[in-house]
């Protein structure tokens, strides 16, 4: 693991992705916490809704843990109105992914809502 990759910061909504996938591919679970805002929602698309850091952090290191791999995929221009950027990414399965992300008061950027699969 780079400490560089994990101390990256998202400097537009573009990164955000791209820094998950190579995280959670390094086995850097702080990191790929890290990408979200303190309250965030995550729906991994299993019924159930993790709120928060801690939840989402108990998520990825479960998926981690069990070898799971994030598959990248082709990610849509983000749409972005002021301090809110909403992104997406096609994934090799068909799959496609819908995220929110907020700008920090730094110019960095947060995911706030992530939803696993939306298609």
């Amino acid at each position: 693991m780079t400490d560089e990759l994990s101390c990256e910061l998202a400097r537009d909504p573009q990164d955000l992705e791209r820094l998950l996938i190579a995280r959670q591919w390094l086995g850097d679970v702080d990191g790929m916490v890290a990408l979200y805002e303190p309250d965030a929602i995550l729906d991994s698309g299993e019924g159930q809704l993790t709120l928060g850091k801690e939840a989402i952090r108990a998520l990825f290191a479960d998926f981690t843990a069990m070898g799971g791999k994030f598959a990248p995929g082709k990610q849509s221009p983000a749409v972005i109105s002021g301090d809110l950027a909403l992104t997406s990414t096609h994934l090799p399965d068909g799959s496609v992914t819908a995220e929110v992300a907020r700008r920090q008061s730094d110019g960095t950027w947060l995911w706030v809502i992530d939803k696993y699969s939306i298609a």
